[in-house]
């Protein structure tokens, strides 16, 4: 897979071949600045596709032909040679596993390898995590916001940045916490659930009952079938009898349509309820055809609403499930699942829990796919050591400077088994221990140092990718969503809050401090 990659790294890597230094031993680490959403944490994700473009990284005889026409004329001939010999199998990757939280400024994955191979690989690894793990954290969002029990549908598709854009979506916004897709295609592809009810467009293509054909329906014991239009119009005059409002509002084009899908999809019938008017017309449509699939031995699975005010439409609806479940001696009726969509935001859901709701799944789109809050993470991709030597970006901006050197990552846990900061410490540095007074320096309050004794120690990055190969078993796509949601209950309620949330400290040992100082003073 090449060449994803931006041409100034081909330029560069064209520079460290000329001087000789493309296979000097090099590390980079790819990580974002800040949180994304003015939350504390991330989740990290596209880990797995990184690998398999490791995997499959090299330059096909297309590529070298066209890097031949792009880099100038005085290109030697022997670099665009080389290039058709490299692949990565000389490369290292470290990671934190995919749909871990991950913090500000700690390495989501650490890159090893010949420096010109290294650096090749910075704009594919950045393509593929950048977004992954944005919309990753989005969908968590929007799930702790939702609760547990909510259900949450992706339904980005028509909205999202390109196909390429929408299938990201539709695969993170899983892993982030989303129940199911209306994107078939990824459905097919990584085995996400897929869910769908009907839209306006279908209701309003019918006028009249004499549309609907066919329209009878077998019992589903068992019989002849039955006259299924004939059927709902009688329960419409006893569900308006019961709801006191005229039968002669309610719109035939509309309780045709509801007909003609009940007696397609008998065992999955669904209704939209917002085409017309809620209260006076798709609300008993809805309930007579439901009422008539129930006399035949059928259960009607959900309503759907697109518009309004939601929160208190689905509070008017379960009362009227409920009065219609009680009048008519039907127990299921009063539970019916109610659905609703419409540019749903983090503030609709706010909204839903302040007010209260009968709310039990919610399509999400829009403001799900594009992140509209925050559209881009800020992944960032740089050079800790080369050649055995650290490497240290200084700049006048403190964000900007980067911590040098090989290291490793822990997770310190207090007592009561939430993380309460990661350390990085150089590659060679003894481990730390639980319940060892460390000395720290905070990111931030690098003056200053502060002593911290952790309950449990957990390193954070396993070996992925080595000698071309993934070499640690990768979890299917549902058991990375359910780390993800593990990952997110073990933070506190004071880090996992989305509003102003107390920030999640990350340090460094005395000993890399000490690094970072003597390179700073040194440049």
């Amino acid at each position: 897979m090449a060449p994803l990659a931006d041409l100034y790294q081909v330029s560069m890597a064209y520079g460290h071949w000329r001087a000789g230094r493309h296979r000097a031993p090099a590390a980079a680490e790819l990580f974002f600045r800040r949180p994304p959403f003015r939350g504390s944490f991330a989740l990290g994700a596209g880990l797995a596709e990184g690998l398999r473009g490791l995997r499959a990284f090299r330059f096909s005889a297309a590529d070298v032909a066209y890097l031949r026409s792009v880099l100038p004329s005085t290109t030697d001939d022997a670099f665009f040679d080389y290039l058709a010999t490299l692949d990565a199998s000389e490369v290292t990757v470290t990671a934190i596993p995919e749909g871990s939280v991950v913090f500000a400024r700690v390495p989501f994955l650490q890159v090893k390898g010949p420096l010109l191979v290294v650096q090749l690989l910075e704009t594919t690894l950045l393509c593929l995590v950048n977004y992954a793990s944005l919309v990753a954290t989005n969908a968590a969002r929007f799930r702790l916001l939702a609760g547990p029990d909510m259900k949450l549908m992706e339904m980005g598709l028509r909205r999202a940045q390109g196909p390429d854009g929408a299938l990201s979506a539709s695969k993170y916004s899983y892993i982030g916490g989303f129940d199911c897709t209306s994107n078939i295609l990824a459905g097919k592809l990584y085995g996400i659930p897929v869910r769908g009810t009907i839209a306006h467009s279908f209701i309003m293509s019918f006028r009249s009952l004499e549309e609907v054909q066919p329209r009878e329906l077998p019992p589903r014991a068992g019989g002849d079938p039955v006259d299924l239009a004939a059927l709902a119009v009688s329960w419409l005059q006893r569900v308006c009898d019961l709801l006191q409002t005229p039968p002669g509002k309610a719109n035939q084009g509309e309780l045709a349509a509801f007909v003609s899908y009940a007696v397609t999809f008998p065992c999955d019938f669904q209704g939209l309820l917002d085409t017309y008017c809620v209260r006076r017309s798709g609300l008993p449509n809805f309930c007579a055809v439901a009422l008539a699939l129930h006399q035949l031995g059928y259960q009607a699975i959900g309503v759907r609403l697109d518009s309004g005010d939601l929160a208190q439409q689905s509070k008017e609806i379960r009362r009227v499930f409920r009065a219609c479940g009680a009048h008519f001696q039907v127990p299921w009726f009063e539970t019916i699942p109610i659905a609703v969509s419409n540019d749903i935001s983090e503030q609709s859901l706010e909204e839903f829990r302040r007010e209260g709701s009968e709310i039990d799944m919610i399509g999400i789109g829009t403001n799900l796919v594009t992140c509209p809050l925050q559209p881009s993470l800020g992944c960032v991709y740089k050079l800790v050591e080369v050649n055995g030597s650290p490497c240290l970006k200084l700049t006048e901006d403190e964000e900007k400077m980067t911590i040098p050197g090989m290291k490793m990552i822990y997770r310190l846990y207090d007592a009561a088994g939430h993380p309460f900061m990661d350390l990085m410490a150089l590659e060679e540095e003894p481990s730390p221990s639980a319940g060892q007074e460390l000395d720290i320096r905070v990111l931030g309050r690098l003056g200053e140092t502060t002593k911290v004794i952790p309950s449990t120690v957990q390193p954070l990055h396993r070996t992925y990718f080595r000698d071309g190969q993934v070499c640690e078993p990768l979890p299917s796509l549902p058991e990375v969503r359910t780390h993800a949601q593990l990952s997110l209950n073990l933070l506190s309620p004071a880090h996992r809050r989305l509003h102003e949330p107390q920030p999640y400290p990350v340090a460094v040992t005395e000993r890399l401090h000490r690094l970072f100082l003597e390179l700073r003073q040194g440049s």
